[in-house]
């Protein structure tokens, strides 16, 4: 069993016992089921969009704990005051250190951003909860969904005003997806040998679905490689790990904004 088995495993353990102490129902009681969400594909578009969408993750299966000095609160307000587009937030807790309590307080710290809501997502009911809590997009990764499956949660998430970013690590799972997906990432870690390669997200380029805003995950920390992935057509680029192994997130994801503001001038 490879580390996503696993980890959909737990997950599903978890699910189950989500759901006997939340309901589907109750969580349509939660005041942000209703509120209307933030498009990370309209900003992505904007004219001057850094592209940066910044991520809160404390540790990986990976590499361990990456950083538990800081807190959600002080890492999102300054990926905001940086410039970042979007905030990825890990919400996953037995592998990530995450927690739908992050999602909540990136939330209401951040009310204008996009939110994306990082997470193992097989079940409507993650759809559902990610709505009530905050989330303005949600993952999904084709490595760990069936295409029937990946579709159903796709349009679930849109019934309720949700953005979907749909990962995928090989040319095999673009046929997984569908027409309710609005971003597809291109994850430039291999999940066999857990080694990041950019040429991924350049190899894939060509082959994905027009239309869809492109993503690359994984492996970024430098203007030059972001600026070379501009050129091959990719608008957003999420990063975690660069910024979060510093003391100051906020920062290291300036830092990068403002370098790439100076190349582009």
């Amino acid at each position: 069993m490879n580390i996503l088995e696993r980890i959909v495993d737990t997950k599903k353990t978890e699910i189950i016992a989500r759901k006997m102490n939340l309901s589907e129902n109750q969580l349509e009681l939660i005041g942000d089921y209703h509120r209307v969400c933030n498009s990370l594909k309209d900003v992505l578009l904007q004219p001057g969009s850094s592209g940066i969408i910044a991520e809160f993750k404390q540790k990986s299966p990976s590499r361990g704990v990456i950083n538990s000095s800081v807190t959600i609160d002080e890492v999102t307000s300054g990926y905001a005051l940086a410039g970042a587009t979007g905030l990825s937030i890990l919400t996953d807790y037995e592998y990530f250190g995450g927690s739908l309590a992050d999602l909540v307080k990136a939330r209401e710290g951040c009310p204008r951003l996009p939110v994306l809501r990082k997470d193992f997502i097989i079940d409507p009911y993650q759809v559902a909860e990610a709505k009530a809590f905050g989330a303005d997009v949600i993952l999904l990764i084709a490595a760990c969904l069936e295409k029937n499956q990946a579709e159903m949660l796709a349009k679930k998430a849109k019934s309720l005003g949700l953005e979907v970013l749909m990962e995928i690590h090989n040319a095999e799972e673009i046929e997984k997806m569908n027409d309710f997906v609005d971003l597809v990432g291109v994850n430039n870690r291999n999940l066999k040998t857990m080694e990041v390669d950019v040429e991924t997200s350049v190899k894939l380029a060509d082959k994905l679905p027009a239309g869809c805003i492109k993503i690359s995950e994984s492996g970024l920390s430098s203007a030059k490689t972001i600026n070379y992935l501009k050129d091959n057509g990719f608008k957003g680029f999420l990063i975690g790990e660069t910024f979060m192994k510093t003391k100051n997130p906020g920062e290291a994801c300036r830092n990068l904004i403002t370098e790439l503001g100076e190349n582009a001038g």
